[in-house]
């Protein structure tokens, strides 16, 4: 093939793929589907923020699946380098909830009950995330409504699976630390912490991870927020307790012992 029919074949003159295409754009644009009729104009709002939000917990879970693996294998500078993307993604998340505060009660209300009993705690990919980060938690799923034999196989997958806590952990001991219990482990990381200059890829991982575990804060944070803003105490729509439930889930942290670290330096 001549360098003039491999150029036509790469561009456009090859029409061989294009950007609709390759994104499968159409069959994008046919999933929001919205219940309301007449159309409530805020429902393909509240649809597109929520798909998106799964694109990302896609990406995310993909990201630090990778992160975990390259922990285990020793190749630290591409788990510093996820997790940076992942900082980068989840800032997105954290700021995507400006948009969705754009839309006002009244508008919510005029969709609101169509959703029952649908709710955001069913996002089977967000549970995921928090198994993945080591907040596992096998009650949730006797707490599932309407979860289907794949998504129960994924979260038990994650319950059995190491989390991303496991892979600093094994990164802790390749560098001679001892983490054979919390107080142990804490004093690994004082020494850590107290040596950043030995131990500079441990520490860089442990900041990594921490800006992990408070983006997630912020993002639950900014949550509540906006559904008291949108619902006050009302009831979730899927029987929860609303925003009383989503504020008793502030506290949690990932990765406890990182945090209790500051406090002995």
């Amino acid at each position: 093939m001549t360098d003039s029919a491999k150029a036509r074949n790469f561009g456009e003159d090859g029409a061989r793929l294009t950007y609709g295409s390759y994104l499968r754009v159409e069959q994008l644009l046919q999933q929001q589907v919205l219940r309301s009729d007449p159309p409530a104009h805020d429902e393909l709002l509240f649809i597109t923020i929520h798909q998106v939000y799964e694109l990302w917990f896609k990406q995310l879970l993909h990201e630090l699946e990778s992160a975990r693996e390259a922990m285990f294998s020793g190749r630290l500078w591409w788990a510093r380098h996820l997790l940076r993307r992942v900082d980068a993604i989840e800032h997105v998340l954290i700021e995507q909830v400006n948009v969705l505060e754009t839309m006002t009660p009244q508008d919510f209300l005029e969709f609101r009950a169509l959703l029952a009993p649908a709710s955001g705690f069913q996002s089977v990919q967000f549970r995921e995330l928090e198994f993945l980060s080591g907040a596992k938690d096998p009650k949730f799923l006797e707490r599932f409504r309407g979860l289907t034999p794949a998504e129960e196989a994924r979260l038990r997958k994650r319950l059995e699976e190491p989390t991303l806590w496991d892979g600093f952990l094994a990164v802790m001991r390749s560098h001679g630390l001892a983490t054979s219990d919390d107080q142990e482990t804490l004093r690994s990381l004082l020494t850590v912490a107290r040596n950043r200059q030995r131990f500079d890829q441990v520490w860089e991982l442990a900041e990594g991870l921490v800006d992990h575990d408070e983006n997630m804060a912020l993002w639950r944070a900014r949550h509540v927020a906006m559904v008291e803003r949108q619902i006050g105490t009302k009831s979730g729509t899927g029987g929860s307790s609303g925003a009383p439930y989503l504020r008793g889930r502030l506290g949690l942290h990932f990765y406890p012992l990182l945090w209790e670290l500051r406090s002995w330096l």
